[in-house]
């Protein structure tokens, strides 16, 4: 998913927000996407809103690709309002589809993966943000790696796979998002170059930056939860 920085006027002589607003302001709808979708995903686990997903399964998840879909390619033509709601009800439906992660996981476990979570996904936000290496070469490659993810998953699904290959497929799934941390965060001060002195357009451009991150980390987590869940399925 790429934001398109052709066509902008840099017209105004002063930035419209600072660099650090404007990742704060990335940072903090991330994390509002994420108490959503954990939110989400707790009341429906521990309501009858399950079995409504449950038997509607195809459905929201046909809707979060809709929006992901929506989000990334119109951003810019939609409305700072309308982008925020777009992205609050992708974490919300997320989050409701996520909601079996909390039955067949124990609550120990899953905040276990969480903090394990929260350590990779900051430690390759820190790289990317602070490393002077361009990691734009990096792109290709980890599209080549996600692509042979969702084959190998799909395959999987079809044949099944033994425990130790599930768990390559799981370490090799948490590195690539662990290097698309890195590479999505240095492309927010790159948006940020281009959308500075556009209030407006900044603002989304946050928004969407909060998406790829969101989903960076919510890929991460459930990487490793896996990773951990079959760790103590063995032990036992």
């Amino acid at each position: 998913m790429d934001y398109n920085y052709n066509g902008y006027d840099r017209g105004y002589t002063e930035p419209a927000m600072t660099s650090a607003d404007y990742m704060n302001r990335t940072y903090r709808w991330m994390a509002v996407g994420l108490l959503i979708t954990f939110a989400a995903a707790f009341v429906t686990a521990a309501t009858p809103l399950l079995y409504v997903v449950n038997s509607l399964y195809l459905v929201f998840t046909i809707a979060e690709l809709v929006l992901v879909y929506v989000l990334s390619s119109r951003v810019q033509n939609m409305s700072v309002g309308g982008a925020r709601a777009t992205f609050f009800a992708y974490a919300l439906l997320n989050g409701m589809v996520l909601s079996y992660y909390f039955l067949v996981f124990d609550l120990g476990t899953l905040v276990l993966a969480f903090l394990a979570t929260s350590l990779y996904f900051g430690l390759m936000a820190v790289y990317g943000t602070t490393t002077h290496k361009d990691l734009s070469g990096w792109g290709p490659k980890l599209m080549m790696g996600l692509f042979a993810l969702i084959i190998t998953g799909f395959v999987g699904m079809l044949f099944g796979m033994s425990f130790l290959t599930t768990v390559l497929y799981s370490a090799v799934g948490l590195v690539v998002f662990m290097l698309l941390t890195a590479y999505d965060t240095q492309k927010l001060s790159q948006m940020f170059s281009y959308y500075a002195y556009d209030g407006e357009l900044a603002e989304k451009a946050s928004i969407y930056g909060a998406l790829t991150l969101y989903l960076d980390f919510i890929n991460i987590f459930l990487y490793v939860v896996r990773l951990l869940g079959m760790n103590s399925r063995r032990r036992n």
